[in-house]
C-alpha cells in the first residue's frame, strides 16, 4: 500500500487538475458551438436548419472516441493540424490536451444544442411573434427574448451535459493525455493486487468533482425558474 501511495500520491492531484481543465475549457467551447448550432436550427434560412441538424444528428450517433481519435489522427497526423508550438518541449503534450478539448467540444456541442433547443420549446412562441411585430430581426429576438429564457429551462439538462463531460474526459487517455484514467490505468499495471482500493480513489475523485456540479445546477434551476 504505501508504495502505491508514493507512486500515486504525487501524480493524483496534477491528473484530476488536468481533468478539471479538460472540462472547464471544454464547457465553454461547447457552449458557445452549441449556442450558434441552437441559433441555426431555429433560424427561418432552411439551409442553416438542415446544416445543423444534420451535424446534430451525426455527432450525436457518433462515438466520442472516435471523434477524439479523429482530431489526433486526422487533424494532427494527417492534414498536419498542429495547437501547440513546435519549439516548446512539451509539444506532443500540449497538442493531445488540446486536440482532446477539440474533439469534447465538437462532440458535447451537440448536446447543449439539444438541451438549449429543449429550452427554447418552452418559451411562448407568441413572445417571438409579438417581436417581430415589433420590428425585431431573429437575431434581435434570439438574443434578448428567447434564448435568455431558453437557457433558464434548460439548466438541468446543461447540468447533465455537462457532468456527461466531465466523466467523458477519461476518452482523452486513448491519444495519451495524461488525466486521471491514464494515470488509474498506469497504476493498476503496476499494483494490481490494490485494484479495488485503486478504483475507489478515482471513483470518489470523480464523485467529489461531478456531486456538487449537480446539486448547485438543480439549485440554480430551482431559483431561476421560470415562472408559469
Amino acid at each position: 500500500m504505501s508504495s502505491m501511495w508514493s507512486q500515486l500520491g504525487p501524480e493524483l492531484w496534477p491528473a484530476f487538475w488536468l481533468t478539471i481543465k479538460l472540462t472547464l475549457w471544454s464547457a465553454l467551447g461547447s457552449m458557445i458551438l452549441g449556442t450558434i448550432l441552437t441559433a441555426m436550427r431555429v433560424s427561418p434560412v432552411g439551409i442553416l436548419r438542415f446544416l445543423a441538424t444534420t451535424y446534430i444528428t451525426i455527432v450525436r450517433n457518433t462515438p466520442l472516441t472516435l471523434v477524439v481519435l479523429f482530431c489526433s489522427f486526422g487533424l494532427y497526423q494527417t492534414l498536419g493540424v498542429t495547437l501547440a508550438s513546435r519549439e516548446s518541449a512539451t509539444f506532443l503534450i500540449d497538442n493531445n490536451v488540446r486536440l482532446a478539448i477539440v474533439g469534447f467540444i465538437l462532440y458535447t456541442s451537440a448536446f447543449v444544442a439539444e438541451s438549449l433547443r429543449s429550452g427554447i420549446n418552452t418559451v411562448d412562441f407568441g413572445q417571438a411573434e409579438a417581436a417581430r411585430s415589433l420590428g425585431l430581426s431573429f437575431s434581435q429576438t434570439f438574443s434578448t427574448i428567447v434564448f435568455p429564457q431558453a437557457v433558464r429551462a434548460a439548466i438541468v439538462p446543461l447540468g447533465n451535459t455537462l457532468i456527461a463531460l466531465t466523466k467523458n474526459t477519461t476518452i482523452a487517455s486513448v491519444i495519451g493525455v495524461a488525466e486521471a484514467s491514464l494515470l488509474m490505468k498506469s497504476t493498476i499495471e503496476f499494483h494490481a493486487s490494490q485494484l479495488f482500493v485503486i478504483f475507489l480513489i478515482f471513483a470518489a475523485g470523480f464523485i467529489i468533482l461531478t456531486l456538487p456540479m449537480g446539486l448547485g445546477l438543480g439549485k440554480l434551476s430551482e431559483k431561476l425558474a421560470v415562472k408559469k
